[in-house]
């Protein structure tokens, strides 16, 4: 039976910056507060004329590039988004067309922040039974369209961006996913979401003046149930692959705060020194956090063979996953 292994990684980031200083314009908040409390200095926004295709694309542009993959040699698109260009059709498939993978079917994934992690185990499971041989997962988003920029609980923690990653088949042993763990827990739905737009509540002038279309999140909940959750799903990922946490050479994590990463890693006993940080100038991506944390990790060269590479993310759901890769 086949492997999935990484063959490339790519990322992406609007070129507008909106700094912690920025922000300060907008709502009442300062560079102190933010930074203390999450670990975000900066986050990109989106163009006007960009959508959350656009930026997916770019991503996996990079991604196939790097592993000099042509978009005709791709058989399965994974696009992981919570924030896609229109209800239906879905993002993956403007995806597929901008890049031209013609001959990859292609459909979304709707797991928020774990979104990614999500992807990334459907396609490896498409891997292993064969019916695949290369698959793009994405994450993206255009968070900044659904941010109340009055709320200054949630408005300094968002950004725009997307990353990528191309999965292929391999026939050797020991390399590659070793082990998913994926859950959801639907009685925390009330915790963190955007909760008007949909068929419970359409759109409507009612909806939009109490901003149902923004994103809400109790801080305080979400905070203790990831630095809970987080350390036991990898904890069990591990088992699963039949390692420790002493085993673990990188930790690629969702970046959705600086304690929650800290904390998390503190609880699986890792150091923090074996974890990719760059929500200082991301903020919170969403499901593009994990890959492109894996990407600059990768394009850093600090990624070299048989390292064992832990991943983690939590978000909206609650949904939460953990991987180990051999890279």
């Amino acid at each position: 039976m086949p492997n999935s292994i990484v063959l490339g990684t790519g990322s992406y980031a609007p070129r507008r910056i909106l700094s912690n200083a920025d922000l300060e314009k907008i709502v009442k908040t300062n560079n102190e507060w933010i930074v203390s409390r999450t670990g975000i200095k900066e986050r990109r926004i989106a163009a006007d004329d960009e959508a959350t295709s656009d930026l997916a694309a770019a991503a996996a542009r990079e991604a196939l590039q790097f592993a000099g993959v042509e978009p005709e040699d791709v058989d399965m698109i994974v696009v992981c988004t919570v924030t896609g260009d229109t209800p239906t059709p879905s993002c993956a498939a403007f995806v597929q067309a901008r890049l031209g993978a013609k001959n990859a079917f292609a459909f979304d994934v709707g797991a928020a922040c774990a979104g990614s992690l999500y992807g990334l185990s459907i396609a490896d499971q498409f891997i292993r039974s064969g019916q695949v041989k290369r698959a793009l997962v994405v994450g993206a988003e255009t968070l900044s369209r659904f941010v109340d920029w009055s709320n200054r609980e949630t408005c300094v923690l968002f950004g725009d961006a997307a990353g990528a990653i191309l999965l292929g088949a391999t026939e050797e042993e020991g390399r590659g996913v070793l082990a998913a763990k994926l859950r959801t827990d639907g009685s925390m739905t009330g915790i963190l979401g955007i909760y008007g737009g949909g068929s419970r509540r359409p759109p409507s002038s009612e909806m939009l003046e109490e901003k149902a279309d923004k994103i809400k999140m109790r801080g305080r909940e979400v905070y203790k149930v990831a630095i809970r959750l987080l350390p036991e799903i990898v904890a069990e990922t591990l088992q699963a692959a039949g390692l420790t946490a002493a085993d673990i050479t990188h930790v690629i994590a969702h970046q959705a705060n600086q304690r929650i990463i800290e904390s998390a890693l503190q609880n699986l006993g890792v150091p923090l020194e074996k974890c990719w940080i760059n929500i200082d100038r991301y903020g919170n991506t969403s499901s593009a956090s994990m890959p492109i944390t894996l990407d600059e990790a990768n394009r850093a060269g600090k990624l070299k063979p048989g390292d064992v590479i832990a991943m983690m993310a939590i978000g909206a759901g609650m949904t939460w996953g953990g991987a180990v890769l051999r890279w």
